[in-house]
């Protein structure tokens, strides 16, 4: 067991985990970051090879090195890739990788982290496993039976591979829009996509501005204000998309995204394909059978492969179900940087997600947690902490 010492604890080496280490080390808190993986952005790896990011490379900054500008305004996934592991060089005495956190218990002096038969104790932990640790796939039923391929979202691969496949995407939110742009771009024989609701979708581009630009203006606004200009937005360049199956949530999209972290659906081309009748939008699944699916508009389709667009798990409840930390959704009540109540010495950061997206929220939490962690200590900041620092590009 190593002995307890002024060093935080940082279970995650993703983006999050890493903002949080550069930060609190910037302000003289020693760090060592736990990760299960052995590689940095394993996540991002797994993710099809066209992806870009959703946020312009102004808010894909981690704290101290700016994105880079080559990809233009979104950041391509291997530049992504990239951009982390140059970062994680930079942090790499401090990270452990390869270290699988089973249990978080609390002891006299702070907490304490077992990953298998490794203990380590500090007075501080962070949580930075992200929303998006676990892909989930609802248990429809009549699943088991169904001979075709179901993979997420997050290992739908190379896109071109469905050319000539009848394909069938669940959900057509901020995950399932970007499989739909392309799934557009490419020539898969059919495509159907399967709804409850109809997502709040943007534009990428207002005649020619990336709209992601704007984040800070948009986060600045109240939500009764937000909520009505994307739906005027949405209706202007999209027009009525109701007529294809596309119904609205009862919430406006900034409301969603505020509360249960519902993210916008960015069209780079699938509202087209929806109303060139390319693409035809279905109710929600009620059952699979051996070689189709039905759903509640008494509709059924027979898929090749059905890409499942809907959502993540933070598969945080065995790790701290003990504690009362968590919301019914398992995202953590307390989730970006604030003080848990109760629970000196426990923080979470990367589990909301706001219009500037997680690099921009990571580095607020981060500073967060550094201030909370140096005002419950009474340290001050120590003589030795150095300035913000820029990194090299």
């Amino acid at each position: 067991m190593q002995h307890p010492d002024k060093h935080t604890l940082i279970i995650g080496a993703g983006l999050t985990g890493l903002a949080t280490a550069h930060i609190l080390r910037d302000q003289g808190i020693p760090v060592t970051v736990l990760d299960a993986s052995g590689r940095v952005a394993w996540n991002w790896r797994q993710r099809h090879p066209a992806l870009r990011l959703n946020i312009h490379r102004k808010f894909a900054a981690l704290p101290g090195k700016p994105a880079p500008r080559s990809d233009g305004a979104y950041l391509k996934r291997d530049t992504l890739i990239q951009h982390l592991e140059d970062y994680a060089n930079y942090l790499r005495d401090c990270i452990e990788a390869g270290v699988i956190v089973s249990g978080i218990e609390r002891t006299p002096s702070g907490w304490r982290v077992v990953a298998g038969s490794r203990s380590f104790e500090a007075p501080n932990v962070v949580v930075a496993t992200g929303r998006d640790r676990t892909p989930n796939i609802p248990a429809w039923r009549g699943l088991e039976r169904f001979e075709g391929d179901v993979i997420h979202a997050a290992n739908v691969g190379d896109l071109s591979q469905y050319d000539g496949k009848n394909v069938l995407v669940v959900g057509a939110g901020n995950s399932g829009g970007d499989v739909l742009n392309h799934l557009a771009r490419n020539n898969p024989k059919d495509v159907r996509i399967s709804v409850r609701y109809g997502p709040a979708i943007v534009p990428q581009r207002v005649f020619g501005f990336p709209l992601h630009r704007a984040a800070n203006l948009f986060a600045a606004m109240p939500l009764w204000m937000v909520d009505p200009a994307f739906a005027l937005t949405q209706r202007l360049f999209f027009g009525d998309l109701k007529k294809y199956g596309l119904t609205s949530h009862s919430l406006g999209g900034g409301t969603r995204l505020a509360t249960d972290g519902t993210a916008f659906a960015i069209d780079d081309g699938f509202v087209a394909a929806i109303k060139s009748g390319r693409f035809k939008v279905v109710g929600e699944i009620t059952e699979f059978w051996t070689d189709r699916v039905s759903f509640d508009c008494f509709r059924t389709f027979e898929p090749d492969v059905v890409i499942c667009a809907t959502g993540y798990k933070t598969a945080l409840e065995p790790l701290l179900g003990g504690f009362d930390v968590l919301n019914h959704a398992g995202i953590p009540k307390h989730p970006m940087g604030e003080p848990t109540p109760g629970l000196p010495g426990l923080w979470f950061n990367g589990f909301r997600p706001e219009f500037q997206g997680y690099f921009h929220s990571a580095a607020k939490g981060a500073h967060r947690i550094a201030s909370g962690i140096l005002k419950d200590s009474k340290m001050g900041k120590p003589a030795h902490a150095s300035p913000h620092r820029r990194l090299a590009a």
